[in-house]
């Protein structure tokens, strides 16, 4: 009986324990949402109907809106954080600031109601704080509705009116958006211009504007027949309704986000692409457009097709490239960007913005939390895409394809990393000192994440493992530990050290070779790790005869070491390095005579901060 008891109560703690583990479960929304748009006044009136699944094992007796329109106000936690900032961003500085009531954005609640009641809220800033009389229960769903009103702010960051290439509206953030909540809880940051986190699911909105407006943006169009402007079918006869205004209806699934833009002079050209969705470039024609943004189209397709292959399959049946925005700003199935550009940095926002596609739009990483996993990761696979894309697009023949473009990356980062200004990557986006600590760490160092932990993989490990990791977390937002552990099931190698150095230190790369001797043993090489990051090391010895042998050196904690490469040169592989010891000798057999000259890293693929000591040219007697 004793014995019974005793099971009983290992059963029962250990069915707590597993049960408390935190759950990788997704919040599931609908939205509809009817707007009826003022030009004149640069408002709009609007109603919302949100239907939200709390699939949490938790109860929620709040919920929490983004109202980021209230962001462009004087005072605002926005316009104090860039007024603060010793490097802020030239196109907000101090803007805010001098904005009249007239220029101002707000987004402001008139009723809500759930499940048919009202309920109580509080307009906090950019959040709107809701607390619930009846709780939702987990594995049930609240029907939320809202009445609203907004006004479009000057275009400063991202949203506006009237952005510097005349573009009437860039509608991003538009709408009252519901706050995610996940297993870290909720995500209800203040909105001061940096990244977004936001749940998967469907809009259906309808959007009331002047009819002599184009529109473009994320989802599919419901009414091409209503509304022409090239988004007919051929063929199909245009019939619009009687009135001033136009209705225009749009459906996205399985999206974290909904933004259109609007201008009466857009041209609107679109194209199928040959592996891919259907492509829409909505651009303002004048003489800095109209020859660049027509050879977009092939540059574009060229890039779907790559993409799909080496990232993974584009899962939604159209993009868009709008011009807008004040730089380039992703979004689920399209894009704003400048569009006033020569053709190479068109294509070059193009092609960045639609890789955050994969990095945010169908992964959906929390990017304030883990930015480096967007931007860095958006950052190496656009620079890959750039260098495939000079040897299929005619406008760009002649441009040099490199064997490593992620070089200058390397060479940005260390050379930033020795300023003293560098932060850890685990900083949330909004809490960087400075905008040059998150620029650099979430774009340059998050790029840098990648391309090391390809030297340490091995190329052809490292690329089926980004196509794993996409399969695997497409649609379940991922952390930097999902990664790390997609990347060691395919390589067979313990990363978990590598994450955790390049996430949350600021340690850097330096290795040397302190000297190369022949002693009783053959040739000694000492080797000396002086920056405090350990790494493998790759060593070229060069001989006097013009031949060259790669020496791997792995590191104990890896567990394993990269495989042979495919590309026909062979790896030589040493013992296994310590991270504990400072230093360490490569022995080889023969004699100093043989050799010319040692290499740490000859192809510049470690992000090393000094490769003055990398090098030592044996001097012969």
């Amino acid at each position: 009986m004793r014995n019974l008891i005793l099971l009983t109560i290992l059963l029962f703690l250990t069915h707590s324990f597993v049960s408390a583990q935190p759950d990788r479960w997704q919040q599931a929304i609908k939205y509809e949402m009817d707007i009826d748009f003022d030009t004149k006044k640069h408002q709009f009136t609007g109603t919302q109907k949100v239907d939200y699944t709390n699939n949490s094992p938790d109860e929620l007796d709040k919920v929490f809106y983004h109202l980021y329109f209230n962001a462009f106000q004087p005072g605002s936690m926005m316009d104090m954080r860039n007024r603060a900032l010793v490097d802020s961003d030239q196109r907000v500085g101090g803007r805010i600031s001098k904005l009249s009531p007239e220029e101002i954005g707000y987004q402001r609640v008139t009723k809500l109601t759930c499940n048919g009641k009202p309920v109580k809220y509080e307009i906090v800033g950019t959040i709107l704080e809701v607390s619930l009389s009846e709780p939702i229960a987990p594995n049930s769903t609240a029907v939320f509705e809202m009445e609203f009103n907004a006004q479009v702010p000057i275009q400063i960051r991202r949203s506006g009116r009237f952005n510097k290439e005349g573009i009437d509206y860039s509608m991003s953030q538009w709408y009252p958006k519901m706050s995610e909540y996940d297993y870290q809880g909720w995500h209800a940051n203040p909105y001061i211009g940096r990244e977004f986190h936001g749940v998967w699911g469907d809009f259906d909105v309808k959007i009331k504007i002047d009819k002599d407006y184009i529109l473009g943006g994320t989802g599919y169009l419901q009414n091409p027949e209503t509304i022409g402007y090239g988004y007919e079918a051929e063929g199909q006869k245009v019939k619009r309704p009687k009135g001033n205004k136009l209705t225009w209806h749009f459906k996205a699934p399985n999206v974290h986000d909904f933004v259109w833009a609007a201008d009466p002079d857009y041209t609107h050209i679109k194209q199928q692409a040959k592996d891919g969705p259907m492509m829409h470039f909505l651009y303002k024609k004048n003489e800095k457009t109209e020859e660049i943004w027509p050879l977009l189209t092939q540059a574009m397709d060229e890039a779907f097709s790559y993409i799909n292959k080496k990232y993974g399959e584009y899962p939604y049946e159209q993009y868009s490239f709008i011009q807008g925005g004040d730089g380039g700003m992703e979004y689920p199935m399209a894009t704003l960007i400048t569009g006033e550009r020569n053709f190479g940095s068109l294509v070059g926002v193009s092609v960045h913005e639609l890789m955050h596609s994969w990095y945010q739009m169908i992964l959906g990483t929390n990017e304030a939390l883990y930015a480096w996993m967007d931007e860095g990761f958006t950052s190496y696979a656009s620079d890959d895409v750039m260098n495939y894309l000079r040897t299929k697009v005619p406008a760009f023949a002649g441009r040099e394809v490199v064997d490593f473009p992620q070089a200058g990356s390397l060479k940005g980062y260390a050379n930033f990393s020795s300023s003293g200004a560098e932060e850890p990557l685990s900083t949330h986006a909004d809490h960087f000192t400075t905008n040059a600590a998150y620029g650099v760490g979430s774009y340059v160092k998050g790029n840098v994440f990648l391309a090391q932990l390809e030297y340490i993989m091995g190329t052809e490990n490292f690329e089926k493992g980004i196509l794993s990791y996409y399969d695997t977390w497409k649609f379940k937002h991922p952390n930097p530990n999902d990664f790390i552990r997609v990347m060691e099931k395919v390589s067979g190698l313990e990363l978990d050290w590598y994450r955790e150095y390049m996430v949350n230190t600021t340690h850097t790369i330096d290795y040397g070779i302190k000297s190369v001797e022949e002693k009783d043993n053959g040739v000694v090489i000492e080797l000396q790790r002086v920056g405090m990051m350990p790494m493998p090391v790759d060593v070229t010895i060069s001989y006097q005869d013009g031949t060259e042998q790669v020496i791997n050196i792995p590191m104990v904690i890896m567990r394993g070491k990269k495989p042979q490469p495919k590309d026909g040169s062979q790896l030589i592989y040493a013992p296994d390095w310590p991270w504990t010891n400072l230093t360490y000798d490569l022995v080889l057999p023969g004699n100093l005579s043989n050799i010319a000259a040692v290499t740490i890293d000859a192809k510049e693929r470690m992000a090393d901060v000094d490769r003055e000591n990398n090098r030592k040219v044996v001097k012969q007697d």
